[in-house]
C-alpha cells in the first residue's frame, strides 16, 4: 500500500476504538495504529487538527479524515468494496443496511446512553426524542438479530454487523441491554469470527502493555 493510500488508525484500547479495529482486521488491508491517552495526548493540538473533539477513534486515509465509529466502518467498507463488507449502492440490501446502522447510530445510542445516565424521556415527552422509549428500541434491536439468516442481512455478513454487532456485546456485558436469548445467541456468532478474536487480542495486549509500565 502506499503511503498516500496508508490507513491511519487513532484509538485507545479502552474505547469505542475496539469497533474500528475489528473493523479493520475483517477488512484485512495493512494499517497503522495511532495509540492515544486521554487527557494528554488526545487533547494536544496534531490530533485536535485530525478530530477537533479529541476523542477516538479517527481515521485518515486517502487525504480523507473520518470519525464516528459508525461512520468509520462505513466508509471502510464502501472504500474496499473486494471485502464484500457493504451491499453495492443498486443491491436492494443497502436499504436495511443503512437502516440498521443508522439505527444503531442514532436510537440505540441515545437510549443507552440515557438510561445509563438517569436522562430518559418521560413518557409523555417519549415523542420528542428521536429512540421514543427505551422499550421501543430494545424490542426493534431484537427483532432485527432475530431475522432468519445469522447476521442482520441474512446470511451475509457485513459492516452492519461489526457496528451493531459490538453494541449488542457491550450492552449485554454492561448491563445497558436486557439478557435476551436473541442478543446472546447473535454476540455468540459474532464474537467467534477469527477477525474479532484478533482484534480483541491486539487491544487486550496494548492494553496489557500499558498496565505493567505503570
Amino acid at each position: 500500500m502506499s503511503r498516500s493510500d496508508e490507513i491511519v488508525f487513532y484509538t485507545n484500547p479502552m474505547s469505542r476504538g475496539r469497533i474500528v479495529r475489528w473493523m479493520l482486521e475483517e477488512i484485512g488491508k495493512p494499517y497503522r495504529t495511532v495509540v492515544l491517552e486521554y487527557g494528554t495526548t488526545m487533547k494536544a493540538p496534531n490530533y485536535l487538527a485530525v478530530n477537533p473533539m479529541g476523542k477516538v477513534p479517527a481515521l485518515t486515509h486517502r487525504g480523507v479524515t473520518v470519525t464516528e465509529c459508525a461512520a468509520i466502518c462505513a466508509y471502510l467498507a464502501d472504500a474496499f468494496p473486494d471485502t464484500g463488507l457493504a451491499p453495492a449502492l443498486d443491491d436492494p440490501a443497502r436499504g436495511p443496511y443503512l437502516r440498521w446502522m443508522f439505527f444503531a447510530a442514532g436510537p440505540v445510542e441515545a437510549a443507552v446512553t440515557a438510561r445509563a445516565m438517569g436522562l430518559l424521556a418521560p413518557a409523555d415527552k417519549a415523542g420528542m426524542a428521536g429512540y421514543g422509549s427505551f422499550e421501543q428500541v430494545v424490542e426493534a434491536l431484537e427483532a432485527a438479530v432475530s431475522g432468519a439468516g445469522p447476521w442482520l442481512l441474512g446470511d451475509r455478513f457485513s459492516a452492519l454487523d461489526v457496528y451493531l454487532g459490538s453494541q449488542v456485546g457491550w450492552g449485554l456485558q454492561f448491563k445497558s441491554l436486557p439478557d435476551r436469548d436473541a442478543f446472546k445467541a447473535y454476540a455468540a456468532r459474532l464474537f467467534e469470527r477469527p477477525a474479532a478474536i484478533r482484534a480483541r487480542e491486539i487491544d487486550d495486549a496494548l492494553i496489557a502493555t500499558a498496565n505493567a509500565a505503570l
